[in-house]
């Protein structure tokens, strides 16, 4: 089976990017956009300014303000919390196709993974779930990157990762579509707390401690959750959750940083600022002690320092690691 990925709803960083791979590859992808001004800029001029700064654009397919319904495929390239919205206004063109769902996060209220608000949105569309250790604009540049495709049939994922996959991307296809849709949610609250770390000065080695300890939080959570284990040793796991907790291209890392500093951060959208307190009450649900994910959330509500924060970590009780 081949498919030929023809739409990209949401022209930002992510959905551009994952334009230009397919350009790379000599398929043709139209970016959906909602701001007249970016469908002209990227049609005429082959630039993305506001997302991708002056990176050239690939191809001559340009951007429209909707969907013709024509694509075989669908990438859904909105933030996490805007999904909903972009996926009832296309529903009629999403009917039957495979969406590839590309939002790392889990929607606030109904604590809904991604493939869950679309499977209430459009029954009848197919997830696919796009994630793993990648920046926009990496791969807008050809520079090389892997990442986790996961869907329900094999053959199906498959066909789809070989549409989406170029000679600088290239898509790994897996089985877990609910653990790889929440390590690629959850990575984004550590990664928040990583970049407090940092931005307090605590240090490498508290850094380096964070990140082992949230990958055993993480863990926990998704196996409590029905997820698989092996989820988390590989490039949705453990690859994206290191990038994520050590990179100033993170928007999460970043705007954790400046918290650890003391600022108020302004301009970043970073999606596990919606995300922490939808994973607190997941963990809660499942019964899982995630006592990182509940210094994220103190840390975000101001009530608490960060020195308050890593007193109470370090105070707590001492327990095997294994545990």
């Amino acid at each position: 089976m081949r498919l030929e990925p023809g739409a990209a709803i949401g022209a930002g960083a992510w959905g551009t990017a994952l334009a230009q791979a397919a350009a790379m590859a000599g398929r043709g992808v139209a970016l959906v956009a909602r701001a007249r001004a970016a469908v002209e800029e990227i049609t005429r001029q082959h630039r993305n300014r506001a997302s991708l700064g002056e990176q050239p654009l690939h191809g001559r397919r340009g951007a429209s303000d909707r969907s013709d319904g024509t694509a075989d495929l669908v990438i859904l390239a909105v933030p996490a919390q805007a999904s909903r919205a972009a996926l009832v206004q296309a529903a009629e063109a999403l009917a039957g196709k495979p969406v590839v769902l590309s939002a790392k996060g889990l929607e606030t209220g109904t604590l809904l993974r991604q493939s869950e608000i679309l499977a209430e949105t459009v029954p009848s569309a197919r997830p696919f779930v796009l994630s793993g250790p990648s920046f926009a604009a990496d791969v807008a540049a050809g520079r090389p990157t892997a990442v986790t495709l996961a869907g329900g049939v094999p053959a199906m994922t498959e066909a789809v990762a070989a549409a989406l996959a170029g000679p600088s991307f290239r898509p790994y296809a897996a089985g877990d579509v609910l653990g790889v849709e929440l390590a690629g949610a959850l990575k984004n609250v550590y990664a928040l707390a990583s970049g407090a770390v940092d931005g307090a000065a605590l240090g490498a080695s508290a850094r380096s401690a964070l990140i082992a300890r949230a990958f055993a939080e993480l863990s926990r959570m998704i196996v409590a959750a029905g997820g698989e284990a092996s989820t988390l040793t590989g490039l949705a796991g453990i690859g994206d959750l290191t990038l994520s907790c050590t990179s100033t291209q993170s928007r999460n890392y970043r705007y954790g940083a400046a918290l650890g500093r003391g600022e108020t951060p302004a301009g970043e959208l970073a999606e596990g600022v919606a995300t922490a307190p939808v994973a607190q009450a997941m963990a809660r649900r499942l019964g899982i002690e995630a006592p990182l994910v509940d210094a994220v959330n103190l840390l975000l509500d101001g009530r608490a320092s960060i020195d308050q924060i890593v007193g109470g970590l370090m105070s707590r009780p001492l327990r095997r690691e294994d545990d």
